[in-house]
């Protein structure tokens, strides 16, 4: 079994997470192969126990602030054809003489 320092795990799951956000669909991304999971479990096992913890608690809150982000793209693209009518709208009422410039007092 190899050993992997402080540097090489580093290494190692910064390839694993980049290969994990290289996917390109929800679906895929939460699929990584069976060989990457291998890798970065036989590295975490070569840590002391206290090591590991905070690896496995860096790489959830890592794997949640990715979902998060997936979530969001999704409902970004679902609303973008919202967003470029309600721009038009406002553009076209720009053009128009119809808008007015906004009173942050009235907010």
């Amino acid at each position: 079994m190899q050993l992997y320092g402080h540097e090489g795990l580093q290494t190692a799951t910064r390839k694993a997470i980049t290969k994990f956000e290289k996917r390109e669909s929800c679906k895929e991304s939460l699929l990584m192969s069976s060989t990457v999971i291998a890798t970065v479990v036989k590295m975490m096992e070569s840590l002391p126990d206290p090591v590991q913890d905070r690896v496995a608690e860096h790489l959830r809150e890592y794997i949640e602030d990715l979902r998060d982000e997936l979530q969001w793209d999704a409902t970004f693209k679902q609303t973008q054809p919202q967003l470029v009518a309600a721009a038009r709208r406002a553009k076209q009422e720009i053009a128009a003489g119809q808008a007015k410039p906004l009173d942050y007092d009235q907010l």
